[in-house]
């Protein structure tokens, strides 16, 4: 596992809580203040603010932080003071916490097997909100309600679940991987199209359907991870959410790959489908495709 050099800071500045709190913030965890030494404790992210997907733990000389929907590994914070702990000990430390997140994402993948075995294939309240009154989704009847379950995997790997009530509140299973994770809508081999919600698939899903196009529509369900899918596939286009962050955009341009984005800030396809009918999306992502044959 590399080793991560702290984020460098003036020497007024070089505390352990000031230096420990940037290095998590630049790995996008969103921490004010320290947590207890010795466990570890979720936190918000900046890719996804709604949810706890960064985990960090302090030792006080060192400590180790990761974003579960952008980083694959923990990355490992020393003060300059740390010397007199010994390399491999950090290390050994380091392992421990990469297999403890293992075995999370493992007891995840269980849970979302076990979950997806609970389901009924049915309608949910969510999807009338957006549009599809009549869309067949796995559905849990579970102590919170009901839940509409989209499993996500990794090649053909099942690591975790997007579960969302009623009320449209989403979340993920505690531990689980979301690096790399999608679900995929495929008719036909056509051209890959990443997006980041279940509902701007659906609407995307729609448009194309009605262009007569052939599609493989990836679910990524973030805009970090949005880019990290994009960047395992040879090539396709991208359907941005137009954050009021600018966010989307962003990384719909860091993919290099053309792309559409609502004309509205705070609007995904979704909403943009919604607001304009079918026929609107299906024109804009026409123009999309023209655009890209011309370069």
């Amino acid at each position: 596992m590399a080793e991560v050099a702290p984020h460098c800071l003036g020497e007024s500045e070089k505390s352990s809580m000031t230096t420990f709190i940037d290095f998590c913030r630049v790995h996008g965890v969103l921490i004010d203040g320290l947590p207890a030494i010795g466990t570890w404790k979720r936190y918000k992210t900046a890719d996804k603010p709604a949810h706890r997907n960064g985990a960090v733990k302090f030792m006080g000389d060192h400590g180790f932080v990761q974003n579960h929907a952008t980083m694959n590994e923990v990355a490992v914070w020393r003060t300059d003071q740390a010397g007199s702990i010994a390399v491999e000990q950090i290390q050994r430390i380091a392992n421990k916490a990469a297999n403890d997140i293992a075995q999370q994402q493992r007891k995840a993948a269980e849970k979302t097997a076990w979950i997806l075995g609970q389901c009924f294939i049915g309608r949910h309240p969510y999807m009338k909100t957006k549009g599809f009154p009549d869309e067949a989704v796995n559905v849990w009847k579970s102590d919170r309600g009901l839940l509409m379950v989209v499993p996500m995997r990794v090649g053909r790997d099942l690591v975790g679940c997007q579960l969302i009530d009623e009320a449209g509140d989403k979340k993920f299973l505690y531990g689980q991987r979301c690096s790399l994770a999608q679900y995929v809508f495929s008719a036909a081999n056509g051209p890959h199209i990443v997006c980041e919600g279940y509902a701007t698939a659906l609407s995307v899903r729609l448009a194309m359907a009605r262009l007569k196009r052939p599609y493989a529509i990836h679910v990524c369900f973030s805009a970090g991870n949005l880019k990290k899918v994009a960047s395992g596939l040879p090539s396709g286009f991208v359907v941005a959410d137009n954050d009021a962050s600018g966010t989307g955009e962003t990384v719909a341009k860091e993919t290099g790959w053309p792309y559409w984005i609502s004309d509205r800030v705070g609007e995904d396809a979704n909403d943009y489908h919604q607001r304009v009918g079918v026929f609107g999306l299906s024109q804009g992502l026409q123009r999309m495709f023209l655009e890209a044959r011309k370069k």
